[in-house]
């Protein structure tokens, strides 16, 4: 089990530092306010995503019936439908959220965005059925290898334009080989059904998620649009860098640590020992990815910052580490997402990710008020705490967790975050890594941290348990 939780984990993180990756180069061909725009063509394909997700590659995984070549054909059909629903909107809209961001003059690029729904949604399902049986090989193949096309598609790419069409066709070239490794790492034949009945299980599956998805774009989006549209591009790419290298790492973690922990929560489901156990193991999981995004931001952002982008986007320093805590916070919320899944609890994410939706007036009418991106994020931080407690509780709620083995890493985890806050307040991160280090109130934050990883019992008899396992 160790092996494939390594494999995941390298694999998602390969892809995702190469998707990171690109992003770096692509923000220092051209210029932030190009980079604004470019940043705003994976909005305009999140709009869209949450208008139809359903889940179906989760459900094929949690499903009884996952197995069944019938039901993967009739979800495949189902997923090609999704994509042509999505592209459909995602042109009608290309003109309209042009104009919503003042910058009617890149509509046309929406346009042709518009045609990577379509693609995806010829997607071989066969990757994801065979994580029932923890073979992870072609989803983890799938993940890494379009994104290695698309960063060495930048090359050409630049030679022919100068501005933000470079990620426009990078966006395309990744899409096209997703579904083309879909089909060559597959073991069975693609073919396409629709089936009603299935459609309507995968709906009533899937409409939490797609709730949850809405909910999503707001956590994910929804300040950048606020920022975009009312202090322009240029700020707006300054904000969804910081945002990115912040979410990039927890994504991968967090992605990695649900393909591993779902199925085992779903074998587990007569035995309510053990997922009671796996339970809190997972939830303490969500909980260490956040602290060591923190750490790793705390000790080293300031000097990576500098590294990989140069002087011109040192003004990200003065927000990474509010954002840093926000994504913490955020993604600590992963591991109870899980546990709810793998009980078909799909809305218990849609809850959690409210408050950061109903929050995204408050920081809109703030930064009209005061111009100032902080009031953004300190409100975005009250919002995902919020969450993060309501989270917990409908999980231990609804599945009968334990909840006395979470409360002193999760207090432990706060004064993590809080002590962050105040490092930063007092000592903001600097390009240059000696003088950073001689902050002592950076090293309370790591030893708060620390303290916190080690009081997750769960979380390290799993990790015990599972190299003892490999042991033998």
């Amino acid at each position: 089990m160790l092996k494939k939780a390594l494999m995941l984990v390298s694999g998602n993180a390969f892809g995702s530092a190469l998707l990171l990756l690109r992003n770096l180069i692509v923000a220092r061909l051209i210029s932030p306010e190009d980079y604004g725009i470019a940043a705003t063509f994976a909005i305009s394909m999140s709009l869209v995503e949450m208008l139809s997700y359903l889940g179906l590659n989760q459900m094929i995984v949690v499903d009884k019936d996952g197995d069944d070549e019938h039901m993967q054909n009739a979800l495949q059909g189902f997923q090609l439908l999704r994509g042509i629903f999505s592209s459909t909107v995602l042109f009608l809209i290309a003109v309209p959220y042009a104009r919503f961001l003042d910058i009617e003059h890149v509509a046309w690029a929406y346009q042709v965005i518009a045609l990577i729904p379509l693609i995806s949604g010829l997607q071989h399902y066969d990757m994801h059925r065979l994580k029932r049986h923890l073979k992870f090989g072609p989803s983890v193949i799938a993940q890494a290898v379009p994104p290695l096309v698309s960063v060495l598609a930048l090359w050409p790419l630049a030679l022919i334009f100068d501005d933000y069409r470079i990620m426009l066709v990078a966006l395309l070239v990744q899409a096209v080989a997703l579904v083309a490794l879909s089909h060559l790492t597959a073991e069975r034949r693609y073919r396409l059904q629709f089936d009603i009945a299935i459609m309507r299980s995968a709906t009533k599956f899937g409409w939490p998620l797609l709730l949850n998805g809405i909910l999503l774009f707001g956590v994910f989006n929804g300040e950048r649009l606020i920022v975009g549209r009312e202090l322009g591009m240029g700020q707006l790419a300054i904000f969804s860098m910081a945002m990115t290298l912040t979410l990039t790492p927890t994504l991968v973690l967090a992605g990695a640590c649900q393909s591993l922990f779902l199925p085992q929560l779903s074998g587990a489901l007569d035995k309510p020992g053990s997922f009671r156990w796996l339970g809190v193991a997972s939830i303490e999981a969500g909980l260490a990815i956040g602290l060591l995004l923190i750490l790793g931001v705390v000790l080293l952002g300031g000097p990576l910052v500098h590294l990989l982008l140069g002087d011109k986007y040192l003004p990200i320093l003065n927000i990474l580490v509010p954002i840093a805590v926000v994504q913490a916070i955020r993604v600590m919320k992963s591991g109870s997402s899980t546990v709810a899944l793998a009980k078909k609890m799909s809305g218990n994410s849609a809850v959690s990710n409210l408050f950061r939706v109903i929050s995204l007036p408050v920081s809109w009418v703030a930064l009209i008020q005061t111009g100032e991106v902080m009031m953004v994020i300190y409100i975005a931080m009250a919002a995902e705490v919020l969450g993060y407690l309501v989270s917990v509780y409908l999980v231990v709620k609804r599945t009968e967790l334990t909840l006395s083995p979470l409360i002193v890493p999760s207090v432990v985890a706060a004064l993590t975050c809080i002590a962050a806050l105040v490092s930063d307040w007092n000592y903001p991160p600097e390009p240059h890594l000696g003088p950073h280090l001689q902050h002592g109130s950076m090293w309370l934050v790591v030893a708060c941290g620390l303290t916190s990883l080690a009081l997750m019992s769960n979380l390290r008899g799993y990790l015990i348990r599972t190299l003892l396992r490999r042991e033998r």
